[in-house]
């Protein structure tokens, strides 16, 4: 009889102690339970987190703790039992028009975006509310610069707080390591689509990432060519430098040399790539109309540079033009799979709003091909989440301490089908739960 009093006693003691450790934190926003997926390392590691909280502190992750700690009276709880918990994606290369863009941007699930302006793609507007959060990004080297001009232009995007350089073709070599010792030195991240200098060189430097399969993948061409392009790299007309040049990707062989050493550098170097597959995805024999998408409907086809047909979901280019735009896509695909299988690591950018690409719809697209030439559904996921931060150093991208609370919560597992990120959702934007249904809403 004392030996079960005894047991007892202990038994009371263990429940209050245990009642006595769960926790309750003041204004805060807490996520408990759900499938938090890991997609550090490149989207090579498993270690996927169950039974937790994430502790959410005005816009940042405080804290990630055990849920089975959190106390029963703890306010403003979002029950994520049975769901899916990961970073916000992000688009790396796009631009946001107006206010439905924002919308559509956050409706499928991008909180955060590198932000480009153009002659071609207009300018950014800065006013959306809600928006995702915006980095923006500026170039140097698009034309002809000495030293000097290249220290002003990097100090006064600094002072207009852009976060990302663009450095462009008409860098030397001297002049790129320039510009990118500059800009690490102020905390920028630094980004390629080079001429006058290599990509081997950039890669050697240390340049955070390149943008656009056709760009990046200079190195291959005969130098001559290569100098051509930097020379005139923008033309729509096939006869173009930069158009001979694409008919040589398009022509290319999965056995070409320059090909097979190029994607070796890639894959033996720390910079990250981003294809802007969606480019050139409506052109390619599997796209879907992007018209269909839900979100579509509060996007307006006069505001999209090149737009697909509404009904086709195809480009009404002249057929010259569209014959060879669908052949460059195709060996892009085949040019990217070797980049892939020799260790590239990707970031994700969907190029918007030229060549029909589309706010919010593209990423997905993007995100699509990236899945066609080998990545895994992990790998996919971190190419839009956490290797911005891995390449270039930003504080957002993964949920850990200290890190900007952009959270998507899905309902179904992305890593079964990466298409359930675009399913039901509850997106929260620095540390706030966002009304997707009001997104919607012209």
């Amino acid at each position: 009889m004392n030996n079960i009093k005894v047991f007892f006693t202990l038994l009371s003691i263990m429940l209050l102690l245990s009642c006595s450790t769960k926790q309750t934190f003041d204004d805060a926003l807490i996520i408990k339970g759900g499938t938090i997926i890991d997609v550090s390392n490149n989207g090579t590691s498993f270690n996927d987190l169950t039974d937790k909280a994430i502790i959410i502190k005005a816009d940042t992750i405080f804290k990630i703790v055990d849920a089975a700690s959190i106390s029963d009276a703890q306010d403003n709880v979002i029950d994520a039992l049975g769901k899916y918990i990961m970073p916000g994606l992000t688009d790396g290369f796009a631009i946001i028009n107006n206010q439905n863009y924002a919308n559509a941007f956050l409706y499928m699930g991008i909180t955060d975006v590198i932000g480009v302006e153009s002659f071609c793609r207009g300018k950014f507007y800065h006013d959306a509310n809600p928006s995702p959060n915006v980095h923006m990004l500026e170039s140097v080297g698009g034309e002809p610069v000495t030293n000097q001009q290249i220290l002003d232009t990097i100090q006064k995007h600094h002072n207009n707080n852009v976060e990302i350089l663009l450095m462009m073709y008409k860098l030397t070599p001297s002049q790129l390591e320039l510009a990118h010792n500059e800009a690490k030195k102020l905390g920028m991240g630094t980004i390629g689509e080079l001429g006058f200098t290599s990509y081997k060189k950039g890669m050697d430097l240390g340049v955070d990432a390149f943008v656009h399969t056709t760009r990046y993948s200079l190195d291959i061409a005969p130098d001559s060519m290569a100098l051509k392009v930097a020379e005139q790299p923008f033309s729509n007309d096939l006869g173009s430098p930069k158009w001979r040049y694409y008919q040589y990707l398009t022509n290319l062989k999965a056995e070409n040399e320059a090909l097979l050493q190029h994607a070796k550098n890639l894959g033996n170097s720390n910079s990250y790539i981003m294809p802007t597959f969606g480019l050139l995805y409506i052109d390619m024999p599997f796209s879907k109309n992007p018209w269909n998408e839900k979100v579509a409907s509060i996007i307006d086809i006069k505001d999209i540079n090149r737009p697909a047909d509404k009904i086709t979901g195809k480009h009404n280019y002249p057929p010259e033009e569209l014959a060879a735009y669908q052949k460059l896509g195709f060996n892009e695909l085949m040019i990217e799979k070797i980049y892939y299988k020799n260790g590239a690591h990707y970031i994700s950018g969907s190029g918007t709003d030229v060549w029909g690409t589309m706010p919010g719809i593209s990423l997905h697209q993007e995100l699509e091909v990236l899945s066609h030439i080998g990545l895994t559904n992990r790998e996919v996921l971190a190419a839009s989440t956490s290797n911005f931060n891995d390449a270039f150093g930003l504080k957002f991208g993964k949920i850990e301490t200290g890190f900007k609370a952009n959270i998507l919560i899905l309902d179904k597992n992305p890593l079964d089908d990466i298409k359930n990120l675009k399913g039901g959702k509850t997106v929260i934007l620095n540390g706030k739960p966002i009304d997707l249904e009001a997104l919607l809403k012209k």
